[in-house]
């Protein structure tokens, strides 16, 4: 048997695990029909038939299945020696694609990239600030980042920012001397609010919790939007009520131009994190930047 070029064997590995030349060739930076084009010459070599190809899936044959079980953890120790190679000789370069939610973009990944960036000069960093729930692997992003309940269970997660947060309800004394203050959530019901609207178009509930009880309102609103600072410019000329991430209100509680109101009834949540499918064939730069997130605070 003729020898196998690496870069064909890579390109089956790939979309075997993928079970998709689409997804396979936007996560590899190709073209699917260079991955096809690899494959046959991989088949052609082999005399064998590895994949089996419809309009709608990709599956493996048993000869596949073979030669999978055997040529992963190849691939993965020759990939793991190359990282560790380009690390230890400070060569680390590429590209860092993340997908966030906006409130990780604008707030918390700041102080993270910044110095991660200072200390791996030779890196690109790519972001996209989404609260939309997308595959962000088939889009070809490296990793996400997401709050534990849009978490995949089969993903492996790390966390990354404050282990605890919490939503904040809000609005100026000039809103309150016109329609008082409310003292309970269910108050607000009578109140006029500014709502977040996703760019999926769900308007969540605003849900709070106190001593084991939990309530979810559904309050009114003047105004319903996907920018917080459209939201913030509305609560701190007295036109409404908001709630948001306390990192949002931090800066215009501290000033006065903003009072947070019902904080008893204000419980933290989980903080976000970082997710990733396998550690199996991982880019030197997302290993890097796991790395240098474990060893924050």
């Amino acid at each position: 048997m003729k020898r196998l070029p690496l870069a064909d064997l890579e390109a089956f590995a790939a979309v075997a695990e993928a079970r998709s030349f689409r997804k396979a060739a936007i996560l590899r930076g190709i073209s699917p029909t260079s991955l096809s084009d690899a494959l046959r010459r991989l088949e052609a070599n082999l005399g064998l038939r590895l994949l089996t190809r419809t309009t709608r899936s990709v599956t493996l044959t048993d000869a596949g299945r073979r030669l999978l079980a055997g040529l992963s953890p190849a691939l993965s120790d020759i990939s793991q020696a190359l990282e560790e190679l380009k690390v230890s000789e400070g060569a680390l370069t590429g590209t860092l694609r993340l997908n966030v939610p906006t409130i990780v973009a604008r707030v918390i990944l700041p102080p993270i990239i910044t110095p991660f960036m200072k200390a791996n000069p030779g890196l690109k960093i790519e972001v996209t600030a989404k609260d939309s729930f997308v595959d962000v692997f088939a889009e070809g992003f490296d990793a996400g980042v997401r709050y534990d309940e849009r978490l995949e269970l089969d993903m492996i997660a790390v966390p990354i920012g404050p282990r605890t947060q919490r939503f904040v309800v809000a609005a100026s004394r000039s809103y309150f001397k016109t329609h008082g203050q409310p003292e309970h959530p269910e108050d607000l019901l009578k109140h006029i609010c500014t709502r977040h609207r996703f760019q999926s178009g769900a308007v969540p509930a605003w849900e709070f919790e106190r001593g084991g009880v939990s309530l979810r309102v559904d309050p009114p609103s003047c105004l319903m939007v996907n920018s917080i600072d459209m939201e913030l410019h509305v609560a701190r000329a007295g036109l409404a009520i908001i709630a948001t991430f306390e990192e949002f209100l931090r800066a215009d509680i501290a000033t006065g131009k903003l009072h947070p109101i019902l904080e008893d009834w204000s419980s933290p949540f989980s903080g976000p994190y970082l997710y990733y499918p396998s550690r199996k064939h991982m880019p030197s730069p997302l290993r890097a930047f796991i790395d240098f997130i474990k060893t924050k605070p």
